[in-house]
């Protein structure tokens, strides 16, 4: 069965509201300084715009299964829309810090909403010999948006200013907005949501809202030296106990944990949680790497980065025909997924100062096809145990996983270079000494450099030791990024012999078996 012009539709609303989700979250961070300038905060004030964001965004995922099966999944994904498109036009508008960080979180309380009842609305859509098709359009709104956001956002920051980094969202959100109302049909639901457990919501917000701000301030308040961190860890693991502990016991969960009995289903979610370290902390770390010791600008670290998104966008929609026509396992073409994405990090591991943008072409475009081989099988093979009754919830579990595991991600590729620069930057000094031949060159030559551009003698030996000073800074930050990509490609390097905890075992064929599976329960 062909997908009618109908479904077409509804594909691109549901995709438009996945990509400007994505965008919103990444576009902000490349217009933070200027933010800082025009409303006058300091840059530890002003990462509460992403922290806040953050934080709302994750809790709405995972209340988002609850509330697509209580108010329908239609209903709640057009009221996410214009929540998230309502509050841009607010933080565009924005007059001092305090408000914007209101808005934010408003903004991230409807971007949670876009990204699970998407996936579960394409799911529903697709015929069963394309559930992989939905899963690959899903996730390459799960990886463009995210990934052309620095792009555009730069754009837009460097022609026009922040306000339109939200701004830009709105026609976006009113396109998806109209085409959802008019195309997409309420699906049939057989579950049950009960009551909003209030108790249970303050639990979830308490654990997840701890939770994502220790991890995002964690680095910078030097972690558990702080005393509101330590707070905070504290009501996390209280909050996230009591949480578990009463949605275990209910009979209408918030978040359905009791599908983690289910082990193909609990593998998947490990596996989600694996896929979200990788993906964010690698977006995290290579427009760190440009910007601080290549001297890109924001933009032009975005038009980099482009070439390999684009490349997983294209993959993505193929991984499934692959998968049927050469009879691959899924679990195996997970396998060659890991593999290139320990080729990508390795060839980022032997950057140097003198890499210019051409050089992180191919490996980007590796990471792109790593993407598509890795995320589509998977997600697939996660998601089909479940019946529709609990696509939503399931859906729900598996994208809040995703989200944590960014944090988690990021937070540990942060601390890690920050201790690790320490490292390199000892180890540089101890062979740094004026009784060094080599050194002591090198000083003689800038000082006389210095000193012919006007000037003291004792002022041109200042500035020289501080050029010395800085060309060890910047090699011990490149040793630091070098040991980083290292460590992520070890960490997956790990994760290919967990692949032999799926059952799910022969062939290509058995991907078919897969999804007549997953789509006879939908319809059922």
């Amino acid at each position: 069965m062909k997908l009618t012009l109908d479904k077409w539709i509804v594909v691109i609303s549901l995709i438009l509201g996945t990509i400007v989700q994505g965008i919103s979250t990444s576009s902000v961070n490349v217009s933070l300084t200027q933010i800082m300038g025009n409303l006058g905060a300091s840059l530890e004030d002003v990462s509460w715009v992403v922290t806040a964001y953050t934080a709302a965004n994750v809790i709405m995922v995972t209340l988002s299964g609850w509330m697509s099966i209580k108010f329908g999944e239609k209903k709640y994904f057009i009221a996410s829309i214009v929540v998230f498109t309502l509050a841009s036009v607010f933080c565009g508008i924005s007059t001092n810090l305090p408000e914007l960080i209101a808005f934010r979180i408003l903004q991230g309380l409807g971007g949670g909403g876009l990204i699970t009842v998407a996936q579960s609305l394409l799911i529903k859509t697709f015929p069963k010999e394309q559930l992989g098709m939905a899963n690959a359009i899903f996730l390459v709104g799960m990886i463009v948006g995210p990934s052309i956001g620095p792009t555009l956002g730069g754009y837009v920051t460097d022609n026009l200013s922040w306000h339109w980094v939200f701004f830009i969202n709105v026609p976006v959100g009113i396109v998806a907005a109209v085409l959802s109302c008019y195309f997409i049909k309420e699906p049939q639901n057989s579950s049950k949501s009960g009551n909003l457990d209030w108790y249970a919501l303050v639990l979830l917000t308490v654990a997840i809202g701890g939770l994502q701000i220790v991890l995002s301030k964690g680095q910078s308040e030097d972690w558990f030296e702080s005393k509101y961190i330590i707070f905070l860890t504290i009501a996390f693991i209280v909050g996230g106990v009591l949480f578990v502990t009463r949605q275990i016991k209910a009979i209408y969960p918030i978040l359905d944990l009791r599908l983690l009995k289910n082990m193909q289903f609990a593998v998947g979610i490990l596996f989600c949680f694996i896929q979200g370290i990788g993906l964010y902390a690698s977006v995290f770390i290579i427009p760190i790497f440009c910007q601080t010791l290549l001297g890109y600008t924001s933009q032009q670290t975005g038009w980099i980065m482009l070439p390999g998104s684009l490349a997983a966008g294209v993959i993505m929609p193929f991984v499934p025909l692959i998968i049927k026509k050469t009879g691959i396992s899924p679990v195996t073409l997970s396998g060659v997924g890991f593999t290139l994405f320990i080729v990508f990090v390795w060839r980022l591991s032997g950057m140097n100062l003198d890499t210019n943008a051409g050089d992180f072409f191919w490996p980007l475009i590796i990471r792109g096809i790593a993407l598509g081989l890795l995320f589509v099988p998977l997600l697939t093979i996660t998601l089909f145990p479940l019946h529709s009754k609990d696509i939503p919830q399931g859906s729900a579990l598996s994208n809040m996983v995703r989200q944590l595991g960014g944090s988690f991600g990021i937070a540990l590729a942060t601390t890690f270079i920050s201790t690790r620069s320490v490292f390199h930057l000892n180890r540089l000094c101890d062979h740094i000494s004026i009784f060094n031949q080599s050194t002591f060159q090198r000083i003689h030559s800038y000082t006389n450099f210095f000193f012919s551009k006007g000037g003291d003698s004792a002022m041109a030996h200042l500035k020289a030791m501080a050029a010395i000073k800085g060309s060890v800074a910047k090699q011990a930050m490149l040793l630091t990024y070098n040991d980083t990509f290292l460590v992520v490609g070890i960490c997956f390097a790990v994760c290919i012999p967990l692949l032999l905890l799926f059952r799910v075992k022969g062939s290509g064929k058995n991907l078919e078996r897969v999804e007549e599976k997953v789509e006879s329960h939908i319809i059922d």
